[in-house]
């Protein structure tokens, strides 16, 4: 048992290119296994490929690598990114560290499972680690923030311009003003509640990162104006209803 311990943890050490493969290939332990020979063969094929795509600097062939081995059927990978990979001899230092962002492999049986004839169905997928690259997605626009070269906020929703009431019983005009917007190619939204609170409706702009607010109350109704926020500066204008649909354009065009 020891024997076979230290056999395996020196090959969990090892990772590579082809020339892993062709050594693998003459290792005594394995050349004479023809199921690590049919194995060998295969990477050695898409190894062979990945330098002919001028890629094969950006695979390595890594024994320490498993995923669900009554699973798949042949070759798994991970995707990782270099810069943000973690290192367990360093730990986080302080930055955001993932592990792998993509993974998967190839696994023939699987549709067969449900296939009434069994078929052998040749199938290749993976899944993409949605949660960490949106971690390192805000930790770029964080980098980028301390340089000033951009705004540091991660937005969800393509909403350009949100629709805010100040007061109570103006759906009627919240939904005429939406109207307006839809028309002229202007993504819209507002808030479904009948009566919303402004400072709520103007935090929920913030969170999402929607860049304009219009506040409609009584007073602007009379005067025929809308109240236009920067939801980012908090800073606000109030503008003719006939000037309104060239304003948000050309406040849009600018960000």
């Amino acid at each position: 048992a020891e024997y076979m311990g230290d056999q395996i943890h020196k090959y969990v050490q090892m990772a590579g290119g082809l020339e892993l493969v062709e050594e693998l290939k003459s290792d005594p332990l394995l050349r004479d296994n023809e199921d690590v020979k049919s194995s060998l063969n295969d990477l050695g094929l898409l190894m062979h490929y990945c330098s002919l795509l001028g890629i094969a600097d950006n695979v390595s062939f890594d024994l320490t690598l498993a995923r669900g081995l009554d699973y798949y059927t042949g070759v798994i990978f991970e995707a990782v990114l270099v810069k943000y990979q973690y290192d367990p001899s360093k730990g986080h230092g302080g930055h955001v560290a993932v592990g792998s962002v993509a993974g998967g492999g190839r696994y023939d049986e699987l549709v067969g499972m449900f296939d009434p004839k069994k078929r052998s169905v040749p199938c290749v997928g993976l899944s993409i680690g949605v949660e960490r690259l949106f971690a390192i997605i805000e930790e770029e626009r964080r980098q980028a923030a301390k340089a000033n070269t951009t705004k540091c906020q991660i937005r969800t929703t393509d909403t350009q311009v949100f629709v805010a009431t100040a007061q109570k019983n103006l759906t009627d005009e919240k939904l005429k003003l939406c109207d307006m917007l839809w028309s002229n190619n202007i993504l819209a939204a507002f808030s479904h509640k009948l009566n919303p609170k402004l400072l709520g409706q103007l935090h929920y702009c913030e969170e999402e990162g929607i860049p304009l607010a219009l506040i409609l109350g009584e007073s602007e109704l009379q005067r025929g104006v809308v109240k236009v926020r920067d939801v980012l500066s908090r800073e606000e204008v109030e503008v003719p209803r006939s000037e309104l649909v060239s304003t948000l354009k050309n406040r849009l065009d600018q960000l």
